[in-house]
């Protein structure tokens, strides 16, 4: 279904920038969280299979939630949806630490992953919707890198807190009533949706394959470099105080980067612009195991690197923009949202055999999953990649 409101009239930069304000402390508070409920819960004495299955109540609440956004956000409005997320998310964080148990951790763990599904979803779709398709990729790229900042910014700011007490939980929820604020004040834009006829996010994986495809891309690199990529410099002799700080280095290229790619996505052919930085994402993890001997080669190669794969997801999701609107979109994007749970859970299971069976076999894993996109990117229709018009 079409948005009934196609492009919204009167949409402002201010509402532009609450919107990505508000993406950029989710991002915050979700780093936040999931670090600071994992170490509170070892310090509890609770073993790692105990934490894991607490951790994965998380993807339940997004699973559940995924399935029935589309049509709550036709009835309730996005405004309201986003809102209401950021009460709930606020609420449940201020309520681990005073729980009498930690068995109610789990329930509390499924509404804070339903909470952060809507707040990730909506927050995508709503910029969507207040951008046209001149300024989409710009947008779509200040919106990746707030995202990327906010997941800088949670487990610093639980560096300097610590995780005794609930003053990191608190703080935590203070960010989210903050977000809440800024989108409650008057003269924010917010589209208006029609109900979608079918809610099913197997239907919408079916509607825009390449784009799920982009999205377990990513969420399978990213999760198997945060696992491994410290581990992997290690072994090629570094420090590991020097091999923790590669992926921040990643990270500062991914936020970094974002708009002038975002620029040229508005100005060059998309498909194309996708094929090209999945090809180089191929070649640039080809190259770690020589880049890699040298700390002068391996921080620029890792700052480019990073910011030309997290592209090729800016990307994508202005193209996904560009194609659906309205309840349509809202289900794209809830689908987005399981399949970055799939590509989460089997990046680290892959990396670790390949690290295991070959010296360099992190790179060597990462090179053939941008590879499997690219070729993908290539041979799909035209009507899954479409240019601008």
């Amino acid at each position: 279904m079409q948005s009934s409101a196609g492009s919204i009239p009167g949409s402002t930069l201010w509402s532009r920038a609450a919107v990505i304000g508000a993406a950029m402390i989710f991002g915050l508070t979700y780093s936040l969280s999931a670090a600071l409920i994992a170490l509170d819960l070892a310090e509890r004495g609770s073993s790692d299979t105990f934490i894991g299955v607490n951790a994965a109540m998380h993807a339940v609440g997004v699973l559940a939630m995924a399935f029935v956004l589309p049509r709550f956000a036709a009835r309730a409005g996005m405004r309201c949806m986003v809102i209401g997320a950021l009460a709930v998310a606020a609420v449940v964080l201020v309520l681990f630490p005073a729980v009498p148990s930690i068995w109610l951790w789990f329930p509390l763990r499924i509404v804070l992953g339903a909470a952060s599904e809507t707040l990730f979803v909506m927050s995508e779709t709503w910029l969507n919707s207040l951008s046209t398709d001149a300024t989409r990729a710009r947008a779509m790229a200040a919106y990746t890198a707030a995202l990327s900042v906010g997941f800088a910014l949670g487990p610093f700011t639980l560096s300097l807190v610590g995780t005794q007490g609930g003053t990191a939980y608190w703080i935590g929820a203070g960010f989210s009533i903050l977000a809440l604020m800024c989108l409650a004040m008057p003269g924010i834009a917010q589209p208006v949706f029609d109900e979608p006829v079918d809610a099913n996010p197997l239907r919408f994986i079916m509607l825009a394959p390449i784009a799920m495809a982009a999205t377990v891309l990513h969420a399978t690199v990213e999760s198997a470099g945060l696992s491994f990529l410290a581990l992997y410099a290690v072994k090629l002799g570094w420090l590991e105080t020097e091999a923790t700080q590669l992926m921040s280095c990643m990270m500062v290229g991914a936020i970094m980067l974002q708009l002038p790619i975002g620029w040229l996505g508005d100005k060059l052919d998309r498909r194309r612009m996708i094929i090209v930085l999945a090809g180089l994402a191929v070649i640039g993890a080809l190259v770690w195991p020589w880049a890699l001997l040298s700390p002068w080669t391996t921080y620029p190669l890792l700052f480019v690197w990073g910011g030309v794969f997290v592209g090729i997801y800016t990307i994508m999701l202005t193209i996904v923009g560009s194609r659906f609107s309205g309840s349509q979109l809202v289900g794209i994007y809830a689908a987005m949202g399981l399949m970055w749970g799939a590509g989460a859970l089997i990046g680290p299971v892959f990396a670790g055999v390949a690290m295991q069976w070959l010296t360099h076999g992190l790179p060597m894993f990462v090179a053939f999953v941008c590879a499997c996109f690219m070729c993908a990117a290539i041979c799909s229709p035209a009507r899954d990649i479409r240019a601008p018009a």
